[in-house]
C-alpha cells in the first residue's frame, strides 16, 4: 500500500511516501515562506523522488496535531483536496503519538511527549512502548507540567520541545518526590513528528480496516475556546 503522510503541525513541514514498511521517500524542511505557498511543490517533489504521481498512492496519512493553528490547516485542507481528486482513504493521527514513535525500545518503556503550548502549558500524552507497537496510557492533555508529572512512576522517557523548557525543573521535582519517577530525555534530534513514522502509523490503522470520514476530520485542538468562531448577533 502506497502511503503519502503529510504532518504540518510545527515549523517543520515533514513529508513521507511508503509502500508497506518501505520508506520511498521524505522531505523535512521549515519553509521560508508562508506554508500554503509551498506544500504543494514540497509534496510534488517527495511524490518525484517516489517515482510517483497523486493517483498511484493507495491512501493518506495527516498529522493531526496538536499544534500550530494554521499549518494545521494548510497541512488538513490540501490532504482533503487529494482526496477529492483521488477518492483514496485517509487516517488522522495525533502527532504526539508520532513523537512517540520516535523513541527505539526493546524493552517495555514508558513514555511522555511533552511539547511547548505556551501559556506555561505543555501539550502531552504517556505511552509504553514495545517492540510489538505503542499504546497510549493517557488522555491527550493540556497541562502545567507539574499536573503532567503527577501522573508518571518509574523510568520515564521524556521527548518533546517542552524539555528545553522544563528539563531542570522535571530533574529538581524528581529528587524533590523521592525518585518516584526517574527521567530520561531524548536528544533534540527526535523532537519532531517525522512523516515517516506517521506513514507506519496510518498504514498500521489501514491494515486493520480502519480509516477516517473526510467531512468529520479535523485538527487535535487542546485549546477549543481559542477555535471558534464567534458571529455578531444582528438586530
Amino acid at each position: 500500500m502506497k502511503i503519502l503522510a503529510v504532518d504540518t503541525s510545527t515549523k517543520h513541514l515533514s513529508l513521507a511516501v511508503t509502500e508497506g514498511d518501505k520508506i520511498l521517500s521524505t522531505h523535512n524542511v521549515r519553509p521560508k515562506k508562508d506554508l500554503s505557498l509551498t506544500i504543494t511543490f514540497d509534496i510534488e517533489h517527495a511524490l518525484r523522488k517516489a517515482n510517483l504521481v497523486l493517483h498511484d498512492l493507495d491512501g493518506f496519512a495527516i498529522g493531526l496535531g496538536p499544534g500550530s493553528f494554521t499549518s494545521l490547516r494548510v497541512g488538513l485542507s490540501m490532504m482533503k483536496a487529494f482526496i477529492m481528486v483521488t477518492g483514496k482513504p485517509v487516517v488522522g493521527v495525533s502527532s504526539l503519538d508520532v513523537i512517540a514513535m520516535n523513541i527505539t525500545a526493546h524493552k517495555p518503556t514508558q513514555i511522555c511527549v511533552i511539547n511547548d503550548a505556551r501559556r506555561n502549558l505543555l501539550y502531552s500524552a504517556i505511552y509504553e512502548k514495545k517492540d510489538t507497537g505503542l499504546t497510549r496510557r493517557s488522555e491527550y492533555l493540556l497541562k502545567p507540567v507539574d499536573e503532567i508529572l503527577v501522573l508518571l512512576k518509574d523510568e520515564v522517557v521524556f521527548v518533546g520541545d517542552g524539555i528545553q523548557l522544563y528539563k531542570d525543573h522535571i530533574i529538581t521535582k524528581a529528587q524533590e518526590w523521592n525518585n518516584r519517577f526517574t527521567p530520561r530525555f531524548e536528544t533534540d534530534k527526535h523532537w519532531l513528528p517525522y512523516a515517516k513514522e506517521l506513514a507506519r502509523l496510518g498504514y498500521q490503522r489501514f491494515l486493520r480496516g480502519e480509516s477516517d470520514k473526510v467531512d468529520t476530520l479535523s485538527p487535535l485542538y487542546l485549546y477549543p475556546e481559542d477555535c471558534q468562531v464567534h458571529r455578531k448577533e444582528t438586530k
